[in-house]
């Protein structure tokens, strides 16, 4: 009897001594840096809902989330908001190992962040890269050649248009969205010199980018001017064009994002942005070690950019309007043609 009791006694110690032993193993683990990775985000203006530039960028947070099984939280800044704040709001949490800012308007707050917070790594969309500037080494500037993606636009466009009168509408005048408009206008003029381009803004600051109803008087006033194809590079004001377009019985395309469901039958074509890619690669990167400051530059030749021609638009396209522009694209991606952005 006294020998069955000892050997429960030792049987519960054993268990008890496992069991200790396994929780002093997770707890090493956990401060060994095997955890659930975070990830920060603070969006642009016009905020996720967007269909275009913040939503390609909460796209591929979660794509993230699904493939490496990390957690992230995001920040929509609103009207007036202090996009440092909510930069240090996210770089202050010690779970949170990376933080991107969305949207060239968070270049001089984002430099200053991974200044003031050296153990962490932060990420830039649309980085506005100044030579004279250093670079921290935990920031990486991501930066797209809008104006390669452009350059095709106007290819379409001055290709497919029965008027040879164009249009653009950007978002806020700045030198980001120039880089839309002259990309645009130089490959319009590739094919046809003598093509005219309307070339209007919504605004001179960040509000040219949430309002619809402006983008829409524009684009009204284009068409009416005899523009029958209108690009814009506007985000969420974006809308108001797809409206026009549709109502008007023209055609409009589209930016960063295919955008062929805002105005089905309208939509020529959608000059993307990769900005989904960009995040879900600078995670995976995070994750296998592999982060590294600096500047990437991604064009046609890094599939940065580009145009959408799919089962949705491809009756839109002349099949010799599909030639022409891979055409040309190979051009630049060879060098044989540059495209300039100013």
């Amino acid at each position: 009897m006294k020998t069955h009791k000892y050997f429960i006694v030792l049987l519960l110690s054993s268990v008890f001594l496992f069991s200790s032993c396994k929780k002093s193993q997770d707890t090493a683990q956990e401060k060994s840096g095997n955890t659930k990775m975070k990830v920060g985000l603070v969006f642009d203006v016009g905020g996720r809902g967007d269909k275009s530039f913040n939503d390609a960028a909460y796209k591929g947070l979660v794509r993230a989330k699904n493939d490496f099984g990390i957690d992230f939280e995001v920040i929509d800044p609103g009207d007036g908001s202090d996009r440092e704040s909510a930069l240090r709001k996210l770089a202050s949490k010690p779970d949170i190992g990376i933080i991107f800012g969305i949207g060239f308007i968070f270049t001089e707050d984002i430099t200053k962040m991974a200044q003031d917070f050296p153990d962490k790594k932060f990420g830039c969309v649309d980085y506005t890269v100044n030579p004279n500037n250093k670079i921290p080494d935990n920031l990486v500037a991501l930066e797209f050649k809008e104006e390669e993606g452009s350059f095709l636009a106007g290819v379409i466009a001055c290709m497919t248009s029965k008027t040879k009168k164009l249009g653009f509408v950007g978002g806020m005048e700045s030198a980001l969205i120039r880089k839309f408009e002259k990309g645009y206008v130089q490959g319009a003029k590739y094919i046809d010199p003598d093509c005219k381009i309307f070339v209007s803004y919504v605004s001179v600051t960040g509000d040219g980018f949430k309002n619809p109803g402006k983008a829409e008087e524009i684009a009204i006033s284009q068409f009416s001017s005899g523009a029958d194809i209108i690009y814009h590079a506007s985000g969420l004001s974006g809308i108001g064009v797809f409206k026009a377009a549709k109502e008007n019985k023209k055609l409009a395309i589209g930016v960063d994002m295919d955008q062929y469901s805002e105005a089905p039958g309208a939509v020529l074509t959608s000059m993307v942005k990769v900005v989904d890619e960009v995040i879900y690669k600078t995670i995976l990167d995070m994750k296998n070690g592999a982060f590294k400051g600096g500047v990437k530059s991604l064009g046609l030749k890094e599939n940065g950019v580009g145009y959408v021609y799919d089962e949705n638009n491809k009756n839109l396209i002349d099949p010799k309007v599909r030639e022409k522009v891979e055409e040309v694209k190979q051009k630049i991606i060879n060098g044989e043609i540059k495209v300039s952005a100013e």
